[in-house]
């Protein structure tokens, strides 16, 4: 599926968690009806394998079923970005290869975790997956989780490899991103449900989600408005949002509660989680559910009211 420069990953985007069976294996038929839900509810962009699909515990044939899987129920109509970091370059660019010739979009890469190369490193790093695939490249800058931040100078020079496109940002350093984007003209995606609409005020092309598993209707909104220069709706939008983002992510483990959530809205029949995540408790999934339910996007039976 092809975007314009200016969004070259789409707009609306949620990194979409990986349905697993009880036994730890992957429900693919899930997988599908997840996907299927997310561009019905105003994606037009959805990240496979990414930390929130468990990237870290999935392995290399299972990734590649999960793109297919994805490209079937979505039939182009979304922009399928496929996560293709680790903290090991040659893994990194056998990842690259098969995402490529499983048909996915663009690509997904994160930051070296654990290895803390050095800057000089990181941009090798991407310039090996550039060398591997013609696929457009979202850097993803999250330095709390992999324990390094991207330099100005390091993203200068990203800037440079033709297919590095955009960013996608966790950093809360929503003034620094502006400038980057200023200095650079790399797309900047939020990478935090909670600065969305801060990010995209400041020029950002997109937002790359968790909690969009169910406030993908809201995030539609939100843009659609923004687009439309209607500063009041967009804030109401986010508004709306509030609640149910601090219930998916306010305890730090939105891979957790997003399945948790797609559990509740019927898309899923098993909030498993592959070791070490567990799955939310009962007591959390209550406290989630009561925050949909006043959201209006599931009744109290539990049936979806999208």
């Amino acid at each position: 599926m092809a975007n314009d420069n200016t969004r070259p990953f789409g707009a609306v985007l949620t990194a979409m968690v990986t349905p697993m069976h009880d036994d730890g294996s992957i429900d693919y038929q899930s997988a599908a009806r997840i996907a299927a839900h997310l561009v019905a509810t105003g994606h037009d962009g959805i990240v496979v394998s990414g930390t929130t699909g468990e990237s870290p515990v999935t392995h290399g044939p299972e990734k590649v079923e999960l793109i297919h899987r994805v490209r079937e129920a979505t039939g182009g109509r979304a922009f399928i970005v496929a996560g293709v970091g680790s903290n090991d370059t040659a893994h990194t660019v056998r990842m690259t290869k098969e995402a490529t010739d499983a048909g996915a979009d663009g690509l997904l890469l994160v930051t070296p975790y654990y290895s803390k190369p050095s800057q000089r490193g990181v941009i090798r790093h991407a310039q090996a997956v550039a060398d591997a695939s013609d696929l457009p490249i979202m850097m993803y800058d999250i330095p709390g989780r992999v324990g390094i931040r991207l330099a100005p100078a390091t993203l200068d020079a990203l800037a440079e490899i033709p297919t590095v496109k955009g960013v996608k940002d966790a950093t809360g350093d929503i003034y620094a991103a502006t400038q980057t984007m200023a200095r650079t003209g790399l797309a900047y995606y939020s990478g935090d449900d909670a600065l969305n609409l801060a990010f995209l005020t400041h020029g950002g092309a997109g937002v790359v989600s968790v909690a969009g598993h169910v406030t993908g209707s809201m995030l539609r909104t939100m843009i659609d408005a923004l687009d439309a220069s209607d500063l009041p709706a967009a804030r109401a939008s986010f508004i709306e949002q509030i609640p149910i983002v601090d219930a998916i992510m306010g305890t730090g483990l939105g891979a957790v509660m997003a399945k948790a959530a797609c559990q509740i809205l019927g898309l899923l029949p098993s909030r498993h989680l592959r070791l070490p995540n567990v799955a939310a408790t009962d007591d959390e999934v209550a406290q989630l559910r009561t925050v949909l339910v006043a959201a209006g996007l599931v009744d109290q039976e539990g049936s979806s009211g999208e």
